[in-house]
């Protein structure tokens, strides 16, 4: 029960605090920043006016009440030279000390001078001569009159006030507030040029959702925030690769399978539909028909694989050399020749091996139809393995080998996947859901080497 109490207290609390807090992440960053500026200033105020003020006022006051005690021992004990007392007590002091004759104190105090010196200085006046006096510190802007009983006269002082004020302390409230409004405005003006670039990018992640491409967005701002610009172009670079690539996939599909339909519509009219038929005579067109389903399913079966992807396969600890040493031998027995398998050691990546073995299986099938002989190399680097796949085929002319990454596009060598222009399509998008590349290069067989990528 105390548990659930203290629960509801709680959320109850956070939502009061909701309501305080600021909503943006401006107020929000400007209130961080504002809250220690303040917290900061009041702890140094509170520094230099509790202790070091009250500190130099009472030992200003005790320094002049003490030398006006001093003048006064004088005169009692030399009441005879009392004008000469004065007189050097005026020239060494800086006080300006009138003695008046059968007089009584007049005035009034004055009080509320902005500090500690009028309490410290009356207070020390208390504890030397123990007697009731006038301190009057609105008589003159320059100086301070007090007025001490001394037996039947009155002892008038004429103090500066220098002596007794250590200085105006709003100059000290208005540099502290000065400079924490300065800190407070230049802070703010860093906070909203970082704002402004998280703002930008989310205006433009909100357009990218809208269907609305306006392109990459320049990184700006922090270096955290521009890690997600950068991840965001990137993001959105592989968003519109992916959409453009399924849309030119499905053109692709649906333009290939009109030919076989209208070979298929075409024969069925051709049909006679009276008289006998033999099955002999209608052999070569039935033949003919389940060659163009044939082609039809293996049309729409590249499209679900290239559509399908290979995100469901989770990635496990895989021995790269098992997998290739598979590979070479499942090709061997499908009628490739396999002339060499490098791979010195067991090299172990988190892969996903199905997709894994689905790219260098259509690599080495590409192989075999276009060249005949294959070769196989694993090679463990620092930071990344690499795996080649060379053949002795015709390979791909360097203008043409990003061309034929393009779905339905397969160029001069051919694609992979059936020659229908999507294996390379599939190889490369397996590769980059593993953080690797692919890449095409001049083979030293005399035909084509890929040569896949992986980080460790």
């Amino acid at each position: 029960m105390a548990v659930a109490h203290w629960s509801r207290w709680g959320r109850r609390g956070e939502k009061v605090v909701r309501r305080v807090l600021p909503r943006s992440f401006l107020g929000r960053s400007l209130l961080i920043v504002l809250i220690p500026l303040l917290v900061t200033q009041s702890i140094a105020l509170e520094l230099f006016y509790g202790n070091y003020l009250n500190v130099v006022s009472r030992r200003l006051s005790d320094g002049v009440v003490g030398e006006l005690a001093l003048t006064m021992d004088m005169l009692a004990r030399h009441p005879q030279d009392s004008a000469w007392i004065l007189a050097r007590a005026r020239e060494r002091t800086q006080l300006d000390i009138t003695l008046r004759r059968h007089a009584h104190l007049t005035g009034r105090s004055s009080v509320g001078v902005l500090g500690p010196m009028d309490e410290d200085l009356a207070h020390s006046i208390d504890l030397t001569f123990h007697v009731d006096c006038h301190i009057d510190w609105n008589a003159d802007a320059q100086s301070v009159r007090v007025q001490i009983p001394f037996g039947d006269d009155v002892l008038e002082v004429i103090a500066p006030r220098k002596r007794l004020d250590v200085g105006p302390i709003w100059l000290f409230v208005v540099w502290a507030v000065g400079s924490s409004l300065l800190l407070f405005m230049i802070a703010g003006l860093f906070t909203r040029n970082q704002v402004r670039a998280i703002r930008r990018l989310a205006e433009a992640a909100e357009a990218f959702g809208m269907g609305r491409d306006l392109g990459p967005i320049h990184p700006e701002g922090a270096q955290e925030v521009r890690k997600a610009a950068v991840a965001f172009n990137r993001m959105q670079a592989r968003v519109v690769r992916f959409v453009a690539q399924r849309t030119a996939v499905l053109a692709g599909v649906s333009h290939d399978l009109r030919t076989p339909l209208t070979r298929l519509r075409l024969t069925l009219a051709m049909f006679p539909t009276e008289g006998t038929l033999r099955s002999a005579d209608l052999k070569p067109d039935i033949d003919d028909m389940v060659a163009d389903i044939e082609e039809m399913e293996r049309l729409i079966g590249s499209y679900l694989s290239f559509a399908r992807g290979e995100g469901a396969e989770e990635p496990v600890a895989t021995d790269l050399k098992v997998l290739v040493d598979e590979v070479a031998q499942a090709t061997a027995r499908a009628g490739g020749t396999v002339i060499n398998v490098h791979a010195e050691k067991p090299c172990i990546v988190m892969v996903r091996p199905d997709a894994l073995r689905r790219v260098l299986t259509n690599l080495a099938d590409n192989a075999r139809r276009h060249g005949g002989r294959m070769a196989f190399s694993l090679k463990p680097l620092s930071r990344h393995v690499e795996i080649t796949v060379d053949d002795d085929g015709p390979g791909i002319p360097a203008f043409q080998r990003q061309r034929v990454f393009r779905a339905y596009d397969s160029g001069e060598g051919g694609g992979l996947a059936g020659g229908n222009g999507l294996g390379l399509t599939i190889a490369r998008d397996i590769m980059h859901a593993h953080g690797g590349t692919i890449r095409l290069r001049h083979s030293a067989l005399g035909g084509l080497r890929v040569v896949l990528t992986l980080p460790l």
